[in-house]
């Protein structure tokens, strides 16, 4: 069985490390971008299974690769974890997100919440 891919999009190259090795501890195969228009492009070739997202990134927004995200029938299943330190916008956004963690987060707090992301996101049915 190949791992699980989870693609972490965070401009803050510290923090997208503790994401990264926190999920490699879960089990999961890690992919780092930190610029939004790169995201947009590599979201059209992938499929991860789970996805953490920045809201705030160069180019184009986190906002708008979740609305990306939610409408492309291939990652209908992907689950999408937003982390900000923007309370407000999660608030917004809580409906489309399968997850909002308000930073700081701690790599304790993210490998646990991983391992529970593992399973594939039920498909909308609309």
């Amino acid at each position: 069985m190949s791992k699980k891919f989870a693609l972490i999009i965070e401009d803050d190259e510290d923090l997208a490390t503790i994401f990264s090795e926190a999920l490699k501890a879960a089990s999961f195969q890690t992919e780092i971008i930190y610029d939004g228009a790169v995201a947009r492009r590599r979201l059209n070739e992938v499929c991860p299974d789970v996805v953490v997202l920045d809201l705030n990134l160069p180019h184009v927004d986190g906002d708008q690769l979740l609305t990306q995200i939610r409408g492309d029938t291939r990652l209908e299943r992907t689950r999408v974890i937003v982390a900000t330190a923007d309370a407000g916008m999660a608030d917004m956004l809580h409906s489309e997100a399968d997850l909002i963690l308000l930073k700081p987060i701690s790599f304790v707090q993210l490998r646990m919440m991983a391992e529970r992301m593992g399973t594939p996101r039920e498909p909308s049915q609309a």
